[in-house]
């Protein structure tokens, strides 16, 4: 459990992040508006997953404490992330007293999640409640209590390890599938880049202080322009034609991609929304809510877009034994009327067999 808005070392700047500009958006978006449900990010190891997140808190607002990086342990417990009772004021004061949780701490900060996928299902659920709402309710032990629990969620997962409930992958606002493969360039520019900041963290973040002031500027004005950014007629018709076109189920993808198309006009500096900005959120929306043609996992939609059905392929095995089996009885005969040495078959006699007379019983 890891709650910081400041450390000795620095944390490594965002605006140094090489490659990835697809995770780039989605975190920056959910940084402008953190009701559009939070980021989840599948990729193998060694792809930065939790560096991004780290890297985002440093970009939030440190006014009024914001800005803090919570690490949520795969084992906490209910009471630890939503807030309890405070025991001993109640015992030593007699009065009830609320102790707040994780949620309360990561108010206006980032609250990262290392493997989701392995959370209790109960309570990615309340997490998933918490951040589309913006408050945590608490109605347990004598404690009834609610506060703002404005958070930017960030999620990640390793779909080697095991994947998430589909009910649980269409909460989440946005979804980044990042690339196994990175090419040898990109490749090269992220290690130099490592072992500059490992070398010298301060040195390497004064370089980008400049760039990561204006990342954190563009986050505040984006804030602030939010909710004078309206949605046009044809902003909804847009939406709603690109969501009937994926299939998708109910109309949740709807509102994010309205929510996500106008904090991504509120980050370039535009008071309506544009086809640019549907465009540019569209497939952060929708590529863990498309519904397949055979209602495949999203994980495999596009392995199993490239390839045959696993039916029509056990058709055509089976085809093909049969064929093979066919061929192969008429060869054997074939060989069987060629083969001169071989002896015929012999007819085995069968003999009838009599009735046999049931026992009498005996006499008493």
């Amino acid at each position: 459990m890891n709650a910081s808005t400041t450390s000795a070392v620095p944390q490594y700047p965002f605006a140094a992040l090489h490659g990835q500009p697809r995770l780039r958006t989605a975190l920056l978006l959910a940084a402008v508006d953190p009701l559009i449900g939070g980021v989840l990010i599948e990729g193998p190891r060694g792809t930065a997953k939790s560096t991004s997140a780290r890297a985002l808190a440093e970009l939030l607002p440190k006014e009024q404490g914001g800005g803090r990086f919570i690490d949520l342990p795969l084992g906490t417990s209910e009471e630890q992330l939503v807030g309890s009772l405070d025991l001993e004021a109640a015992l030593q004061d007699g009065q009830v007293r609320f102790r707040p949780g994780l949620l309360a701490q990561a108010h206006d900060g980032v609250l990262y999640i290392d493997e989701v996928n392995l959370l209790a299902d109960g309570l990615v659920d309340l997490l998933l409640d918490v951040c589309a709402s913006g408050i945590n309710r608490v109605e347990r032990d004598g404690v009834s209590h609610q506060h703002p629990a404005r958070l930017t969620l960030v999620g990640t997962m390793n779909p080697e390890e095991g994947e998430l409930r589909p009910q649980l992958l269409d909460r989440f606002g946005l979804f980044v599938r990042l690339d196994e493969a990175i090419a040898p360039a990109a490749r090269q520019a992220i290690v130099r880049a490592r072992l500059a900041f490992d070398a010298d963290p301060a040195g390497f973040a004064r370089r980008f202080e400049a760039e990561q002031r204006e990342l954190a500027g563009c986050i505040a004005r984006a804030r602030t322009a939010l909710a004078g950014i309206g949605f046009s007629d044809a902003t909804h018709d847009r939406v709603a034609t690109l969501c009937h076109a994926a299939q998708v189920e109910g109309v949740r993808a709807d509102l994010v991609m309205l929510r996500a198309a106008r904090a991504h006009a509120a980050l370039d500096g535009r008071d309506e929304i544009t086809d640019t900005d549907i465009d540019a959120v569209a497939e952060l929306v929708l590529a863990h809510r498309r519904k397949a043609a055979e209602d495949v996992p999203p994980q495999r939609r596009d392995e199993s877009a490239r390839n045959d059905t696993p039916q029509r392929k056990d058709a055509a095995n089976d085809q093909a034994d049969s064929g093979n089996s066919k061929n192969s009885g008429q060869q054997d005969q074939q060989d069987q009327q060629n083969d001169w040495g071989a002896l015929p078959p012999q007819p085995v006699p069968i003999q009838a067999v009599k009735n046999v007379r049931p026992l009498r019983p005996k006499k008493p």
